[in-house]
């Protein structure tokens, strides 16, 4: 209650326009006498006698032992900036701080600073990192003087003007760069031929720099340029050939030298710096909605060719036989011209002989003889003997033949 009643007097000497802290000369104490205070005996920190300082309790708001008419600064970030759990914050320039009185930087002798000299020593490092450039044997570089471009340097040890002010790219240019069409093995091309049939086409592109300059400089996406010329050149290609020279082996080889010819003339119109070094057809079939027809056609094909072949093969043989033949006739003729009597009767003789060697044979004779000797017969019973112990018994017609 005493502290209320404090409370509200104090209230009411300010709105009454007095002072509730006392004087605002004095840094008085509560109400009380600070004789023990530094300063002598019964003196304030102003050096005033105790008894002539206004009594009551102390105003905040001035400073302790301060002047009449000081004030503290209103602003509670002012009374609290260098309060807190960990204590007064440190500012750069005051006590511990880097740039405080423990902290100094060295000097050179003389008494000068070592900074311009470390400046320098890092703008010369700089200059010779960025002026300084090794260039492969294969590789080009262009240079750029604030972004545009400038010069083309070639292999070996160049200088130029350091970084920003020139940029330098270097590039393979005589690196073999290839292109998968389409990128994955999965995908289909479907390509048109010009019998109104569908193939699968999957190729190869190879291809490196001629002009770094327009590589650089004239193209925007140069490696998806020669995809899509690439694609072009194929599809016109393809849409001059059938089917069947698609597959085969001819066929492809003059379909891969049409397309380079066709993406060079294509390419140096468009000026881009690219040199087109070959074209592969890695795979060649038919769309897999129709694999199954095309493999029974292609066994069938083969059948006919193997059919075909094996009729050569017999057409040939048979005219082998009568050109061999008509070789000997000429070589008997021209014998028959020489001897034409001669030459009659042998040809009487062997043609009997060969013509009678081939059936059976009967020898009738006269006077008294029977007139039918059944040789042949008597041959083949004599072939068809059982055992050799057992000999065939001999004809009557044989014993009496033997007789007579």
């Amino acid at each position: 209650m005493k502290i209320l009643d404090g409370f509200h007097s104090r209230i009411a000497l300010a709105m009454a326009g007095k002072n509730p802290w006392g004087s605002s000369s004095g840094g008085g104490d509560d109400g009380g006498d600070r004789s023990g205070a530094p300063g002598g005996d019964g003196d304030g920190s102003d050096g005033k006698p105790s008894e002539d300082r206004p009594k009551g309790p102390r105003n905040p708001w001035l400073p302790q032992g301060g002047r009449d008419g000081e004030r503290r600064s209103a602003s509670i970030e002012d009374i609290f900036k260098n309060r807190g759990p960990e204590g007064p914050r440190r500012r750069p320039g005051g006590p511990g701080g880097p740039g405080g009185p423990n902290f100094r930087m060295p000097e050179r002798p003389g008494g000068k600073s070592w900074v311009p000299v470390i400046v320098a020593v890092v703008v010369l490092i700089w200059i010779g990192v960025t002026s300084t450039h090794l260039i492969g044997p294969q590789q080009k570089a262009v240079v750029q003087t604030f972004g545009a471009y400038t010069r083309t340097l070639d292999s070996g040890l160049k200088f130029t003007a350091p970084f920003p002010i020139e940029t330098v790219d270097v590039v393979d240019v005589e690196g073999v760069r290839a292109v998968q069409i389409p990128g994955s093995q999965a995908r289909a091309k479907l390509i048109l031929t010009g019998d109104q049939n569908l193939v699968d086409l999957s190729y190869i592109v190879r291809w490196n720099i001629k002009n770094l300059e327009q590589f650089k400089f004239r193209l925007a996406e140069p490696e998806e340029t020669v995809n899509e010329v690439a694609e072009a050149a194929m599809r016109a290609t393809v849409a001059e050939k059938t089917l069947d020279e698609t597959f085969s082996g001819q066929g492809r080889a003059e379909i891969e030298l049409a397309v380079r010819e066709r993406m060079q003339r294509v390419l140096d119109r468009y000026r881009a710096g690219i040199n087109v070094l070959g074209v592969e057809i890695d795979k060649a079939d038919p769309p897999s909605e129709v694999v199954d027809a095309f493999r029974d056609v292609s066994v069938a094909e083969q059948n006919a060719d193997a059919a075909r072949n094996q009729a050569r093969g017999y057409a040939q043989q048979v005219i082998a036989n009568a050109q061999g033949e008509a070789e000997a006739f000429d070589k008997v003729y021209e014998e028959y011209r020489l001897a034409p009597e001669v030459t009659r009767r042998r040809l009487y003789y062997e043609t009997m002989e060969r013509v009678l060697s081939q059936t059976d044979k009967t020898i009738v004779e006269t006077d008294n003889v029977t007139p039918y000797l059944p040789l042949p017969e008597v041959n083949r019973r004599r072939s068809t003997t059982v055992t050799p112990a057992q000999p065939a018994q001999p004809s009557t017609n044989s014993n009496a033949s033997g007789s007579q």
